[in-house]
């Protein structure tokens, strides 16, 4: 396998990742259920209008519950908000909720119960597992696990965070230099993320996701033209360059969060989670990455300068199709 394959081997991979991929695929269902007297619960029912469940999905009610009058429907963005009153002879712990429908879908659901006398519940809902029980857990736990999660699968599946962190790794040498410019980026991010989710900050997503991907375009160019002699700018300031681009990609997590939806009383603690699982997920996307470049170094050292280059032209076409979708979308 000579060099010209491995480029070839590189872009082909490259090439193949999901062009389309937004910033912030990630979009759940989202249904909270309410007791707003003994008996008496409220259900709000939130998906995407242009899913699978959105359009055709339907609700699993516990056993003991049924519905009291008329299902309220209504667009809010590109979400479909359903609204129903139910009444319940019993007690929910130990009954089913789920979705039908989300196993044929590609996306998870969160489930928040909370009972008047009893502890606050999050669970969550995926395509192989569309049904929960409900049960008495930790209300605490539950909520600190299920958005850990979330943002640990955010950074992995949000193809835009994962592709600028991964450009940073390419563009800088040193374990700890690396370490200090991915901290600035989560200290930008968490800031704005924290300041949007709190109504503090504002700003038009459209515009936010179309510069996140130049933010992009602008560290593969930099991989790129990065030269030993020569230091770039983001080499000679790559903890501003991270901080400044990180406060952009903060707001693009809080349009995430905003189509999840956040656990009233827990915004805290759900916040705190949330940033907890994106930063172990840009971990590990620096794990996987320098243990890639230190294996390729150790078995074909000169692959690795060409490798690098594949790698960010790659990135740099897919995100340079992301800007201009964007911008005319």
């Amino acid at each position: 396998m000579n060099r010209w394959h491995a480029l070839l081997w590189l872009c082909l991979t490259l090439a193949l990742c999901p062009t389309s991929a937004r910033a912030d695929e990630l979009r759940p269902a989202y249904i909270e259920m309410t007791e707003q007297s003994p008996g008496h619960w409220s259900l709000l029912w939130k998906a995407s209008a242009n899913s699978r469940l959105g359009q055709s999905g339907e609700i699993i009610i516990p056993g003991v519950c049924e519905i009291e009058g008329q299902p309220h429907r209504e667009f809010s963005g590109s979400n479909i908000l359903t609204r129903l009153s139910l009444r319940c002879t019993g007690s929910v712990q130990g009954q089913t909720i789920g979705l039908k429908g989300l196993e044929l879908s590609s996306t998870d659901a969160l489930v928040r119960i909370a009972p008047i006398d009893s502890t606050l519940q999050t669970v969550r809902l995926t395509p192989d597992q569309p049904v929960a029980t409900l049960a008495r857990p930790s209300a605490i736990s539950n909520v600190a696990a299920t958005y850990m999660i979330i943002g640990i699968e955010h950074i992995l599946l949000g193809f835009d965070h994962l592709f600028f962190v991964l450009a940073l790794v390419l563009l800088l040498k040193g374990g700890w230099l690396i370490a200090k410019t991915v901290t600035a980026f989560t200290i930008a991010h968490s800031l704005t993320l924290v300041g949007t989710t709190l109504g503090l900050l504002s700003l038009p997503s459209r515009p936010v996701e179309s510069v996140i991907a130049l933010s992009i375009v602008f560290l593969a160019v930099e991989v790129v033209k990065a030269k030993p002699d020569d230091l770039r700018l983001s080499q000679r300031f790559p903890w501003i360059v991270a901080f400044l681009f990180g406060l952009l990609h903060g707001f693009g997590f809080a349009g995430a969060l905003a189509e999840i939806g956040l656990p009233e009383g827990d915004v805290p603690l759900a916040l705190l989670t949330f940033n907890l699982g994106v930063e172990i997920g840009q971990l590990l996307i620096v794990a996987v990455a320098l243990a890639a470049l230190y294996a390729l170094r150790q078995y074909r050292d000169r692959w690795l300068q060409p490798a690098k280059a594949a790698t960010a032209y790659g990135i740099g076409i897919i995100a340079t199709y992301w800007v201009i979708e964007r911008t005319l979308a």
